[in-house]
């Protein structure tokens, strides 16, 4: 199957899967008296083409995910035309900074003070003021994690780091993010991630962003008050299958 038909088909599957997940966020936020207006579904569209974020953006999508800037810059811009709010949600290095900040609205990632004042640094040389969520090391034992090299602050250091953050123009401190460990219980995680969000938050009242929640566990993640599910499996598919 090629061309208009093959897109066609590609569209049906993506709002088919859609329709799958809102009814799952629906169940969910229901299940713990929670509107389902107060989350957002940011799809993450790692390894997949920009034509499915303009399929995405006809089904109403407007935030869109990407973990390397050397995907996502260019499929940034090749998206230009679109009214979309770009969200960094991987390990972000300091040479990267320069690039990121070119795109990206939020940056969900920043776990350290050099990273922050970089980010100033840059976001103030292109003009441009950058949202940045605090993210937390909810599994300081673990070496690797799911989206690669476990990053994130100490909990203890997550308000050093927001002031950081707080102290560079061109900066907002926007909340928290993490990701739940592997094999752990994610509801337990996710219940401490809301203890430091709640911290971040009584310091800095607008940093209300709570990102957590994947494909796989957005249930517990709605349940501890997550505003942001970063989506990218249960609305395009298999990555092993795409990239193989």
């Amino acid at each position: 199957m090629t061309g208009p038909e093959a897109e066609r088909s590609r569209a049906g599957c993506i709002a088919a899967n859609l329709a799958t997940l809102r009814s799952r966020i629906a169940a969910a936020c229901e299940a713990v008296g929670r509107r389902v207006d107060e989350v957002a579904v940011i799809a993450v569209t790692k390894t997949y083409p920009a034509s499915d974020v303009r399929i995405l953006t006809n089904l109403g999508i407007r935030d869109v995910g990407e973990n390397r800037d050397q995907e996502a810059a260019p499929k940034a811009a090749e998206c230009a035309d679109l009214a979309l709010r770009w969200h960094f949600v991987g390990q972000l290095q300091t040479n990267k900074v320069r690039s990121v900040v070119r795109y990206a609205d939020v940056v969900h990632s920043v776990d350290r003070e050099r990273l922050a004042r970089e980010l100033g640094t840059r976001a103030r040389a292109v003009g441009r003021e950058i949202s940045c969520l605090v993210q937390v090391n909810l599994d300081p034992e673990s070496a690797a994690g799911v989206l690669g090299p476990r990053g994130g602050a100490d909990p203890r250091d997550v308000l050093s780091v927001a002031d950081a953050v707080h102290a560079e123009e061109g900066l907002a401190v926007g909340g928290v993010m993490a990701v739940a460990p592997r094999g752990g219980d994610p509801a337990e995680a996710f219940g401490r991630l809301a203890e430091v969000a709640a911290q971040v938050r009584a310091r800095y009242p607008q940093a209300t962003v709570v990102s957590a929640g994947m494909s796989g566990d957005l249930e517990a993640a709605i349940a501890s008050g997550a505003t942001h599910l970063r989506i990218g499996t249960a609305l395009l598919g298999d990555r092993a299958a795409n990239v193989g």
